[in-house]
């Protein structure tokens, strides 16, 4: 991660807070106020970042990506870069307090790590994910696990047979290793597919409980077992609060900690946040897209929580092209709830341009796809009690035959 921040410093791309900044709020109203990567000298005595990857061509920097090419580049990824094990990682006893873990807002259950990858493995099967988690005390914090996905399954199958689930919990990686966590990957191929984002290969260091991570400011390792408690409430993608919940404690039993370590929390419903919920879901989309006509980019919005929102850029060759690309997007992401498909000529990352397109390509007789009670986003606050929704597609772009009539004029 350090790296990454020197990369950003070369290109103006960082703000330096040299006097002193409380863990609870200030951080946060500092990071709400720009997209800028924040590094904090004095964060109660510690150091800390927020705004790592918050806009998109801080996501290309790190992946060293052209931004007008990223979505495509990403969805050509294999997941079969190198892992190196350089060998085990020293530990020493867990102490929570020694990190400035930040209260978000006033209304929050209490301090959450919320840039913590969590990395298991259980048998033959590993994973690595971010958990948002509640610190209870100095070695335990609750963990929200959602259901069905992998940690909670390798949780699950653990905990069937009696044992615990191996852990550890990661906090200040090279931004690749983030974006590969919160990508759904092939079982097992987080570190893999980080490792083939950074060139190929990827060192990682071996915890005394087997888990391996990669090289961090930060890592804690430890033990899921039968212990739940109530977890919440917090804030989620939406800016609103999430369900308190009954969640898995995770028990740490170590504590690896960098000289003069660099903590990094995420600012919970922030561009950040949203920048690592939406692109990862971007290249699948641009798949599913390509699969029914020419697709040229992908873009989940910020205003639609980087999560609920995609503009889809194709070239159209027929005239059912718009509509199509609407129904594989949607089934691609179930979480998507509206879907704008739009023309070369427009940018889907500029909302100007993209409401220039309906306003002058839309007609609310023929352009709409209603679908009623599809599966929706657990985060949204207006799902029906069933947990479905109303997806609704616009086909923004021109008809065909009738170009020059849309054609914006200008300048050769």
């Amino acid at each position: 991660m350090r790296g990454f921040i020197d990369q950003m410093r070369e290109c103006g791309g960082v703000i330096d807070y040299e006097d002193p900044v409380a863990a609870d709020y200030d951080a946060c109203r500092l990071a709400h106020g720009t997209d800028r990567l924040l590094l904090f000298h004095d964060l109660e005595g510690k150091r800390g970042v927020m705004n790592v990857t918050a806009t998109r061509n801080a996501l290309s920097q790190a992946l060293n990506i052209p931004e007008t090419d990223l979505v495509r580049r990403l969805s050509l990824a294999e997941f079969q870069g190198n892992v190196v094990c350089e060998g085990n990682l020293p530990m020493s006893a867990p102490d929570l307090q020694k990190i400035p873990v930040m209260k978000h807002f006033p209304r929050d259950a209490g301090k959450y790590i919320t840039a913590g990858i969590v990395f298991s493995r259980y048998g033959a099967t590993e994973n690595a994910s971010i958990h948002r988690m509640q610190v209870l005390d100095e070695k335990r914090v609750a963990a929200r696990l959602v259901e069905g996905r992998h940690t909670y399954t390798l949780h699950k199958a653990a905990v069937e047979r009696g044992d615990r689930l191996p852990v550890a919990v990661a906090i200040g990686v090279h931004p690749t290793v983030t974006i590969a966590s919160c990508t759904r990957v092939p079982k097992g191929k987080e570190l893999s597919y980080a490792a083939e984002l950074l060139g190929g290969e990827m060192p990682v260091y071996r915890c005394p409980n087997g888990v391996l991570v990669p090289d961090a400011e930060i890592v804690f390792e430890g033990y899921i077992g039968n212990e739940t408690t109530m977890e919440g409430p917090f804030v989620d993608i939406t800016g609103t609060y999430d369900l308190v919940r009954e969640q898995p404690v995770i028990e740490f039993t170590g504590m690896h900690l960098k000289k003069d370590f660099i903590y990094h929390g995420i600012l919970p419903g922030g561009n950040e946040h949203k920048m690592l919920m939406g692109a990862p879901y971007e290249p699948s989309i641009y798949r599913a897209v390509g699969g029914v006509t020419e697709v040229k980019n992908v873009v989940l919005t910020t205003g639609g929580c980087g999560y609920f929102h995609a503009v889809i850029q194709i070239r159209k060759q027929t005239q059912g092209d718009g509509k199509n690309a609407i129904l594989a997007a949607l089934a691609s992401h179930t979480s998507l709830k509206h879907v704008v498909v739009v023309d070369t000529d427009i940018n889907p990352s500029d909302i100007q341009d993209v409401e220039f397109a309906i306003a002058t390509r839309v007609r609310g007789d023929k352009s709409l796809l209603v679908i009623p009670g599809a599966r929706g986003s657990s985060l949204d606050p207006c799902k029906a009690e069933d947990g479905t929704n109303v997806k609704v597609g616009i086909d923004a772009t021109m008809p065909l035959g009738r170009e020059d009539e849309f054609r914006r004029a200008g300048w050769d």
